[in-house]
């Protein structure tokens, strides 16, 4: 069994099935995680082969941005001895996980191959013009409100099925604002933000600083034996 801390007595019952499943691919790993490795490779090699490989980088950076959430995540769940901000524990009634790898204490793999697929789609449809504008608004600003809209109404149907436990009280379905503000809505600046550098290597580089922000705070939470 994987601990986050040891006083594992403290948190919450999700917390703690959770807890039990991290990184643990011998009681959750699935073969359907193959497949959805193929389609995600097929996609990514796709885009590049049709020269969209901004759009791959944004779909970069958004997962990046994510992977940055879920370390705080994992950091906020350590230092209360309670709860993550979100959580993905097993099935309620389940033998196993639901997920075919839990990561961390709120981010399984299915998360993270939705979230890098997400932000190339979210990229593609975008104009080509970054100020056209869509019902008076810019349309970068437009796709970012709607994307990040849709996103929240699938969060909180996810977490109404009970497969992503919310367990604080300023983090809910009655008050999605800072979900909405939080949760998503740097996801998609941040995707926007790297598609539209005047270059390939400025994409680059947004990216290159992103994964160093996250590979810094990974090790710290490792030190810490939060994450």
């Amino acid at each position: 069994m994987n601990t986050l801390l040891i006083a594992a007595s403290t948190y919450s019952e999700n917390t703690q099935g959770a807890i039990e499943y991290l990184r643990n691919p011998g009681a959750t790993m699935q073969w359907y995680i193959i497949p959805i490795l193929l389609i995600f490779i097929y996609i990514v090699s796709k885009e590049l082969s049709e020269g969209h490989t901004q759009a791959v980088l944004a779909g970069a950076a958004l997962w990046l941005v994510d992977i940055w959430n879920e370390i705080w995540n994992s950091y906020i769940c350590a230092a209360s001895g309670w709860a993550p901000v979100w959580g993905t524990p097993p099935g309620v009634g389940l033998e196993g996980s639901e997920s075919a790898f839990n990561i961390l204490i709120g981010y399984n793999i299915e998360i993270s191959f939705m979230f890098f697929i997400m932000g190339i789609a979210s990229c593609l449809m975008l104009p080509k013009d970054k100020k056209q504008k869509i019902l008076g608004i810019n349309n970068r600003i437009f796709f970012a409100v709607i994307m990040t809209t849709l996103a929240v109404c699938v969060e909180c149907f996810l977490n109404y099925a009970g497969v992503l436990t919310w367990e604080w009280s300023f983090w809910q379905r009655g008050c999605p604002w800072l979900l909405w503000v939080i949760g998503y809505l740097p996801f998609f600046a941040a995707a926007y933000y790297t598609y539209d550098r005047p270059t390939v290597k400025g994409s680059v580089k947004t990216v290159g600083c992103l994964a160093a922000l996250n590979v810094v705070g990974l090790i710290v939470g490792a030190i810490l034996n939060w994450i």
